[in-house]
């Protein structure tokens, strides 16, 4: 991996990893069974008792829509804010809730389905599972068993037997999780982000000119396309006729930043390239020594920027597990304060732009 500064693995590398825990509460071992999804990035959390979502979701050019408005919209325009999810997708209510906060400080949110679901006879069927148009897929929607859920103490020390059967299940998932990535790559999601930006531009063009441009966080799987959506891509990369690492046709033209200032918490799947394309003010939040971002990336990266002159911020978290930043309840109070502190930070950046 470090030859490739990629914060991915190979699923064969990871169906040989023990059946361990990370040693951070509420936590799996960050690399088990989802090969470059951790389980953060596929499975919510426990939603934050009494809080109920207040946007709606709607469609732009066919795409499914979560939409959160500031209370006094449209008396204040707001400024216009792109959030992109982790796995779990605009469906989630910890996502929706996640929107009504950034709408509640002022920002119109808008938060896009980046995922085109797979067809039923290229995945593994599931009965909790739809796959009905437009609807995201929810990684066969029985994760594997992690340390994720409670341990009695018979359980503490599983049988062979039981050990067996939890490597079976991880394999499986890291195989669904990485067909499921192998359909959603940038020539796909992209054009999609396009889609509905071109839209939101027409839709909310007051926020749009009240914040100057667009503002986008993501977060997880989110964070990579806030990194492209930040960079001057060729303009076949921005349309998805061609992945972003091959070489462009001479004289292509290129296609500037979609955005005007970014934050980005616990990415996956990005390289130490898309951080140094970065050209527009970024915050990074990380987590320390975390393989789904790994350090040397992600110091790779931001030493690029710096070479640039980019404006940027970077806040490496200890002691939480990949995706803490995302909203949902932890045992953990300590988990639970840095994750308000990340929101502070990333809300923080975003009003400073």
């Amino acid at each position: 991996m470090a030859d490739e500064d990629v914060a991915t693995r190979a699923p064969e590398s990871d169906a040989q990893e023990s059946q361990t825990t990370s040693g951070i509460p509420g936590d799996s071992k960050p690399d088990q069974g989802a090969a470059s999804l951790g389980e953060h990035c596929t499975t919510d959390r426990p939603t934050p008792d009494g809080q109920t979502p207040t946007g709606e979701i709607t469609k732009y050019n066919d795409i499914e829509v979560y939409v959160s408005k500031p209370s006094d919209y449209p008396h204040n325009s707001g400024k216009l804010l792109l959030l992109l999810t982790g796995g779990t997708g605009v469906h989630s209510t910890n996502n929706q809730l996640q929107a009504d906060k950034y709408a509640a400080e002022g920002f119109l949110v808008v938060m896009p389905d980046q995922y085109i679901p797979p067809s039923p006879d290229i995945l593994p069927s599931h009965p909790r599972t739809s796959c009905s148009h437009r609807e995201p897929y929810r990684f066969a929607g029985d994760p594997a068993p992690t340390t994720t859920t409670s341990t009695t103490p018979a359980e503490a020390h599983p049988s062979l037997i039981e050990q067996v059967k939890l490597g079976v299940a991880s394999v499986a998932k890291s195989f669904t999780i990485d067909m499921w990535l192998a359909r959603h790559t940038p020539e796909k999601v992209l054009p999609l982000l396009h889609h509905v930006i071109t839209s939101v531009k027409e839709e909310y063009a007051d926020a749009v000119s009240s914040g100057g441009g667009i503002y986008a966080v993501g977060y997880c799987f989110g964070a990579k396309y806030v990194l492209l959506l930040s960079a001057d891509l060729h303009q076949d990369v921005a349309a998805g006729q061609r992945a972003p690492e091959t070489q462009a046709e001479e004289g292509m033209a290129k296609q500037g930043p979609q955005i005007k200032c970014g934050a980005i918490a616990h990415g996956t799947q990005i390289t130490a390239e898309e951080l140094a394309g970065v050209s527009v003010p970024m915050c990074v939040v990380a987590v320390k020594e975390d393989p789904l971002f790994p350090d040397h990336v992600r110091v790779q990266g931001v030493e690029a920027m710096q070479k640039k002159g980019v404006e940027h911020e970077v806040e490496v978290y200890e002691g939480v597990p990949h995706g803490f930043a995302v909203l949902g309840d932890y045992a953990d109070e300590g988990i639970v304060e840095k994750q308000k502190e990340a929101f502070g930070q990333m809300l923080g950046w975003l009003k400073k732009h």
